[in-house]
């Protein structure tokens, strides 16, 4: 088990030991006192996924962001080190810790322990994924076995931890697919959702793809806009794409293009709210069309402009453009 390099502590002292000092001990804190506390502690992120797909990527980048790192941690000792950096750097110092199959028979316990919120944190579950064919790829060129290989094919160990972490996968708050993504991609993707740890408010990624090129596995939300004229089709718009004014006009200027945007954005901002009632900050839509270079390019640009205006955090990003 390896950590981030320990520092001095800050000068505040834990709570805890405050009340053991007096000779007194205070009432257990009620559910809602809990609550409140932890919404003026730093966040703890628990880093969890596939192997190959990027978890030490996303630990430095997190140790850059200011977290306290700690890497292949049993998923039953994240209230003890949450405890430890409380008394020696503070309560506001934001946690990070990496959990994966390498615990071996500890790995079990991870939901318990997130089900219970025993941190006394907000918690954040950060899921990294990436296509078997990928992870392979990476794998042989580290050189390194997979920790559920057991003497046979890589390919057996990716399938095998597949299946143990199919219940961790679905209670992630966040599932970043690094597939296509390199080591500062990643980098960019880790910052730009976990960087500003005391931001409570539901990020919403809108993203434009290709269905030729595969649907997106980390979508939450997809529509399909191959119901609207295609643009290919027109020869003085079929070089351009969805950003340019006039595709854009094109493909928003059609009555059913405007109906379901008038539908749409309102599904999404009825599901923001009950996604924050769950504890969930982060939403993938994925917005298709044949390409990903033209309908779903301007359509997700206007639905992000349309969540922008209703005071959401959304942004547009689009994964196959360019691609053609």
């Amino acid at each position: 088990m390896s950590t981030s390099p320990a520092g001095p502590g800050d000068g505040r002292t834990d709570p805890v030991d405050v009340a053991a000092t007096d000779g007194t001990e205070d009432a257990p804190a009620s559910l809602s006192d809990r609550v409140a506390d932890a919404e003026h502690r730093g966040e703890v992120v628990v880093v969890s996924g596939m192997t190959g797909a990027g978890r030490s990527t996303a630990a430095k980048e997190l140790e850059d962001l200011g977290f306290f790192v700690v890497d292949n941690l049993p998923p039953q000792l994240v209230a003890d080190v949450v405890r430890l950096v409380d008394r020696s750097r503070g309560p506001r110092q934001p946690i990070a810790v990496v959990v994966d199959v390498r615990s071996g028979s500890f790995f079990g316990g991870l939901q318990e322990v997130l089900a219970k919120r025993t941190t006394g944190r907000r918690t954040t579950l950060l899921y990294l994924e990436a296509t078997d064919e990928v992870l392979v790829r990476r794998q042989e060129a580290a050189r390194r076995p997979h920790p559920l290989q057991e003497g046979g094919r890589l390919l057996d160990g990716l399938h095998r931890e597949r299946e143990v972490l199919a219940d961790v996968r679905g209670d992630a708050d966040l599932v970043i697919d690094t597939t296509s993504l390199n080591v500062h991609q990643l980098k960019a993707a880790v910052a730009q959702a976990l960087g500003s740890p005391e931001h409570l408010g539901l990020q919403v990624n809108v993203v434009s793809f290709g269905f030729k090129y595969g649907i997106p596995v980390d979508a939450d939300l997809l529509a399909d806009m191959r119901f609207l004229p295609n643009p290919y089709w027109v020869p003085e718009l079929r070089d351009q794409t969805g950003r340019d004014p006039a595709v854009a006009s094109y493909v928003k200027g059609r009555p059913d293009a405007q109906l379901f945007l008038d539908r749409y954005v309102p599904v999404i901002e009825t599901l923001s709210d009950g996604y924050l009632r769950e504890g969930k900050r982060f939403m993938t839509v994925a917005i298709g069309c044949t390409g990903g270079k033209h309908r779903s390019v301007a359509m997700s640009e206007e639905i992000t402009r349309r969540l922008i205006a209703l005071g959401m955090d959304a942004r547009a990003t689009h994964r196959d453009l360019g691609r053609e």
